[in-house]
Order: C-alpha cells, then structure tokens, then sequence
C-alpha cells in the first residue's frame, strides 16, 4: 500500500495518467487517420487493437519517463533535489517493480491482439538500448548533440509501430509518400520541442548544459526555425488533400512560431522560447486532429 502512495506521488508530478493516456490515443489517432484518409479510407473498423495501439503509446512513453529518471538520477540528486525520485519520495525499486509489470502487460497485449507484434518488439528493443546508452554512456552522457541524434529518433520508431498496423490491417502499401510522411509528422515537434527547451537567455544559464551554451542562443534558434519549417512541411503534404483550410491555418501558425524566434533572438529574456513552441504544437496538432474529424463528417 505504501508503495502505491509512492508511485501515486510519482504519476502525479511526474507522468499524470488522463493527459498522458490522452496523448498516447492522439499520437496514435492523428497517424492512423491521417495514412488511411489520404489513402481514401473512410470506412473505418475500430476495434481491440486501436485501444491496444494507443495505450502501447501511452505505456512506452511512461517507460522513457522513467528509465530518463533512472539515467538522470545523480544529476536530478543535485539540480533538481524536489522531484520524486531525488528527494526519495519514490524509490528506484518502486518504480524498477511498476514499470516491469506495465512492459510485461504491454506485450502481452500486443501478442495477444495485435498484427504487428515485431514492431512492438522493435520498439521496446530500442527503448532498451536507450536506457542502456546504448552500451555507450561515457560517450553519449557527456555529449548533449550525440545524446540528442542517439535518443530523439525514438519517436519515428512509435510511429513505425502505428504506421505498421494501420497498413497491415487495411493491406496498403508498406513504402509510399504518405507514410513516409507520417514516420516524421510527429518526430519533427519532438525534435523541435527537445532542443527548444534547452535553449536559454546567456544569463539563464547554469551547469545544466544546454545547446545555446554550446552554440549560443542564436545558431540554436536558427536550427529550430529550419526543422519547423520542414515540420510543416510534412503537414501541409499530409492535410492538402483534406483541406486546404487547414493549410491556411497551420500556416499561419507556423508564421507566428517564425516571428517568436526571430523576437528571441533579439532579446532572449523576453520569454522562454519553449512555451512559444509548445503553444505553436498544441495548435498544430489540434488543427491536424480537427482536419481529420471535419473530413470524416464531411465525407460519409
């Protein structure tokens, strides 16, 4: 019982279960429709294995969660001492006992409902090299770029492991643009997100190393405009056929985004450039999961 208060302490602060749960069905959601859309499938099944394949989103990112807490630990012990594990709110043998149990259900489910077992197993294969550093931790931990092209792809094998259902179960074809597409659609915010959040003002910094103490504030700017510019790119691609609408709109949001960075590196202590680029993903998104439901009500 003990142990549950703890781990309750832990998914609060830490990893909430409703917002993240709903992040795993729209990770899922926003692939799934958007392949079989532009593919001209409006008869959809739903069924088990769209709940197994959401929920294996939502377990796999509960699993990065804490195998980064476990890989972080001695650094969190001194930068950050009030989170749960740190502060020893919650143990690593709490945690170590919880997350095996949810990994162990995961694939089970995933033997049991879904079409696309091997991806699943690729998926937690790369996970488990992740959490290993793979194999490279005196390498990878001291050097934040290689940590960054090591550890971010991830999210391409998540879509991997959603795109493969969604064409077996519906007989497309493995390789075409529109899936190629939908392996970078959500890779590129991730990416963007990853390098944003640490980016700082020159007298925000602290020994926590961030890119902008490595490149400056301004040449990591300048890489985060280029990857989302090539991020809407892939999602002007992905809606044009559904609605051009919504090409408007996310250009615009995307042009907003642009004038946010160009306003930071004028004056980095304005404002964090991560809420601008967690605002200009939150909109992004919504317009892409809008898109698909505006089109499914529209053409049936």
């Amino acid at each position: 019982m003990a142990a549950l208060k703890r781990l309750n302490i832990y998914q609060k602060e830490m990893y909430p279960i409703i917002p993240r749960l709903l992040l795993g069905y729209l990770v899922f959601g926003e692939i799934y429709f958007i392949i079989l859309l532009n593919h001209g499938i409006t008869d959809i099944k739903l069924g088990i294995p769209e709940i197994v394949c959401g929920f294996t989103v939502f377990s796999f990112l509960f699993w990065l969660r804490i195998a980064d807490d476990f890989k972080d630990y001695e650094l969190d012990c001194r930068l950050f001492k009030e989170r749960p594990l740190p502060s020893g709110r919650v143990t690593k043998r709490d945690l170590g006992i919880f997350i095996t149990i949810l990994i162990a259900i995961t694939l089970i489910l995933n033997f049991i409902f879904m079409n696309n077992f091997l991806f699943c197993v690729l998926l937690y294969t790369y996970g488990s090299f992740m959490a290993v550093w793979f194999f490279q931790k005196h390498k990878i931990a001291k050097s934040l770029p290689l940590a960054l092209v090591t550890h971010n792809p991830v999210q391409i094998f998540i879509n991997l492991y959603i795109v493969s259902f969604t064409i077996t179960k519906y007989n497309l074809p493995f390789l075409n643009l529109t899936n190629v597409l939908a392996l970078l659609t959500l890779y590129f915010p991730a990416l963007i997100w990853e390098v944003s959040r640490k980016i700082k003002a020159p007298e925000d910094e602290t020994e926590y190393v961030t890119y902008s103490k490595l490149f400056g504030y301004k040449k990591a700017i300048n890489f985060v405009f280029i990857v989302t510019w090539m991020d809407i790119f892939t999602n002007f691609a992905l809606v044009w056929n559904l609605s051009k609408w919504s090409v408007i709109a996310l250009l615009i949001n995307v042009l907003w985004c642009s004038w946010k960075f160009i306003e930071f590196k004028k004056d980095p202590t304005r404002y964090k450039i991560v809420t601008k680029v967690e605002t200009y993903t939150y909109i992004q998104e919504s317009l892409m999961i809008l898109t698909i439901i505006f089109y499914l009500f529209t053409h049936r």
